[in-house]
This record gives C-alpha cells, structure tokens and sequence, in this order.
C-alpha cells in the first residue's frame, strides 16, 4: 500500500475518482491561545496492489511534540478492507476526512499521524505559531 498524497488543506472531495484539493497547508497562526480551527480536511489519494488483499486496520491522529495524541477524540479508527479483482495490477482510493474544531492549545510542531496496521504510512506536520503583535509607534 502506497500513500500518493496525503495532506492538510481547507476542502477536499473526490470527483469521479479524481481527488480534488483546495488550499493545502501546514501552518496556523494564532493571535491567541488555545487556538480552534474551524474545519478543513485531510486528503489521501491511496494505491492498493493484490499484496494488500484483507482487512487492514486504519487510524489517524493527531500527535503533539512529546508523541501524545492530542485530541480526546483521536485516533480514528476504521477497518479498511481491501480486495483487488483478479488481472488488475492495482487500485487507487480517494480518502477525504472533513476535520471540524481542531483545538491546539499550545504553539509548538505537531503531526498527523496515518497508521495502517499499526504501522506508520504517513506523518504531516503541522506548526502552531503566534502571530507577531503590530505596533503603533506614536511620534
């Protein structure tokens, strides 16, 4: 199983197998702490060949610095099966996960974390700054 795309970006969907992205991403700026991004998505584009036939655990989460998941909601975790028709060298899958209200209450490097049986298929960082104060010198 490879992992073509996976990113974070404002929207995401697959269009007749087509997987369209809009605005993709790996930094917030936050004006203030704890900082809630309203939604956006993760896009994975997957390619299956007949080696990955079963059924394969699925999870994604988000990790802080220290490896801790960072949400009382995560991992999400699904069972993903998989059966490639005899004769096809192998199969591509759209995968769109509308995330909402993603709380980072610290600024700092974090991740999200794709397993697929427990094993790590993809990680995609995301940095947490502080926006810079504007000053209004007075002369």
């Amino acid at each position: 199983m490879d992992i073509h795309i996976a990113t974070l970006c404002d929207f995401a969907t697959d269009y007749n197998g087509k997987l369209v992205i809009s605005g993709t991403f790996d930094t917030l700026v936050a004006r203030q702490l704890p900082v809630v991004h309203p939604q956006c998505s993760l896009a994975m584009r997957i390619c299956m060949t007949d080696d990955d036939n079963g059924t394969h655990q699925f999870s994604v989460a988000i990790i802080d610095q220290d490896g801790n998941v960072v949400d009382d909601k995560m991992p999400i975790e699904a069972e993903m099966p998989i059966k490639i028709p005899e004769g096809v060298p192998f199969i591509t899958r759209n995968l769109v996960m509308n995330l909402q209200g993603l709380k980072f209450k610290e600024l700092g490097v974090y991740s999200i974390d794709v397993k697929v049986d427990q094993e790590l298929v993809a990680r995609i960082p995301l940095r947490i700054l502080k926006a810079k104060q504007k000053t209004n010198d007075i002369e």
